[in-house]
């Protein structure tokens, strides 16, 4: 992908997340325990902070085109990370919690990734 769809899939990224993190805190703070309304702000947290890093990336790959691996390690780790935790808050089944360090360690992987791509020339 180039820096703009970067940016896009950030700024997507972003909006789901104000949608989500509202959705929680009004439309099921109710319904929810306390470790399942846990898992929720965590996965919300999360996909905040890695929509950021999306489009700091998108920004960095409409300076310095070339390979997008931090990107979709990024994105492909929020996906996971944070789907797995949504998902387990709305009751899917607790071995989602055993896919959920997969994406944990995508992300780990991306920051790495990004770190390296911006000392490039």
């Amino acid at each position: 992908m180039n820096g703009r769809q970067w940016l896009a899939a950030g700024a997507v990224s972003g909006a789901l997340t104000v949608t989500l993190g509202a959705f929680g805190a009004h439309a099921l703070k109710e319904s929810l325990t306390p470790e399942q309304l846990a898992w929720w702000e965590t996965a919300v947290q999360y996909q905040a902070w890695h929509a950021l890093a999306l489009l700091a990336f998108g920004l960095l790959r409409e300076r310095q085109p070339g390979g997008g691996f931090a990107g979709a390690c990024l994105l492909g780790g929020s996906v996971i990370f944070s789907g797995t935790l949504y998902a387990m808050a709305l009751g899917a089944p607790r071995w989602f919690g055993a896919i959920t360090p997969l994406g944990g360690t995508a992300l780990i992987v991306g920051w790495i990734a990004f770190a390296v791509a911006a000392l490039k020339r």
